[in-house]
């Protein structure tokens, strides 16, 4: 790599070592040009002699420029994976994009269903092919807030119906106990007893009893709520929102809400109370007789 620049020597360290797809590349190859010229106009021409004010200032240009704190982030990014390689090359003694941090992105509010469509979702008919199974399988994942991997994996074994618990193995390998509504309770009762299924089988069983696929989870989930007459995206995920939504809203228990969804960090749990503020703003907007005057006044 003699001779080369160092931005071309990253970008081939990148492509023959890491094995990185030609997309990922030409990403990266767009954030460090416009780097480079940007230092070229400013700085002197030289990458490598950059500090970090100087990666701060770049920021703050490609900011002026109108790039959204999205693509920001994907720049500076760029730069820290760049500096950090040629301090392992011994190019540098530290990495001046390190200690900079982008404009944080606006978090993108999942969607949620409401409780009447949730209700009329999950209200399939039993009388329909499937229609037991189909009838357990959405009353568990809204009363419970399961992840889908978690509910293809779940046996038998791990529900408990007297109690109306739900024990599965989540991120990290962690452990929960989650409660199970009367609702869910009494539609998983009546699936097993359609079956007959041994302790040890699959609550929901693929081909031959093996483990049934997340895709097909989707599938199935989609097409119900084409079938129940619902015109949202539906899907494993949007009931797992809204069950934590909808418990939020009416309990205001952060940490209970943390523990059922099984959320290592709170942080991650907190996008709930935003989804909160929205309903609560929307009834203020209804009930209060100057929440919106009229532009005449």
């Amino acid at each position: 790599m003699r001779g080369m620049n160092p931005v071309d020597a990253f970008l081939d360290h990148l492509r023959v070592e890491k094995r990185m797809s030609a997309h990922t590349l030409d990403a990266y190859r767009r954030d460090l040009d416009a780097l480079t010229v940007w230092t070229l106009q400013h700085a002197g021409g030289d990458v490598l002699a950059l500090q970090a004010e100087d990666i701060r200032a770049f920021i703050a240009a490609e900011h002026r420029r109108g790039l959204t704190p999205k693509s920001l982030q994907r720049r500076l990014s760029a730069c820290r994976s760049f500096y950090a390689w040629q301090v392992r090359q011994g190019a540098l003694e530290a990495s001046p994009a390190a200690p900079i941090r982008a404009p944080k992105a606006p978090r993108k509010l999942p969607q949620v269903l409401d409780p009447d469509e949730a209700k009329s979702l999950v209200e399939v008919d039993t009388d329909a092919p499937l229609g037991l199974r189909d009838r357990a399988l959405l009353e568990l994942f809204y009363s419970s807030g399961l992840r889908l991997s978690e509910l293809c994996a779940l046996r038998w074994r791990d529900l408990d119906l007297d109690d109306a618990l739900v024990t599965v193995l989540g991120k990290g390998n962690k452990q929960r106990s989650v409660p199970l509504g009367s609702h869910a309770r009494a539609a998983l009762g009546e699936w097993r007893a359609s079956t007959g299924a041994a302790n040890d089988a699959f609550v929901f069983p693929g081909r031959g009893g093996a483990q049934i696929s997340a895709r097909a989870v989707q599938l199935r989930v989609r097409a119900l709520a084409q079938r129940q007459g619902l015109f949202k995206r539906v899907h494993p995920h949007l009931l797992r929102h809204s069950f934590a939504s909808h418990i939020l809203e009416s309990s205001g228990d952060l940490r209970g809400v943390q523990e059922l969804l099984g959320h290592a960090d709170i942080s991650t749990t907190q996008i709930y109370t935003h989804l909160d503020f929205q309903h609560l703003a929307k009834v203020y907007d209804a009930a209060h007789p100057r929440a919106k005057r009229k532009r005449e006044e």
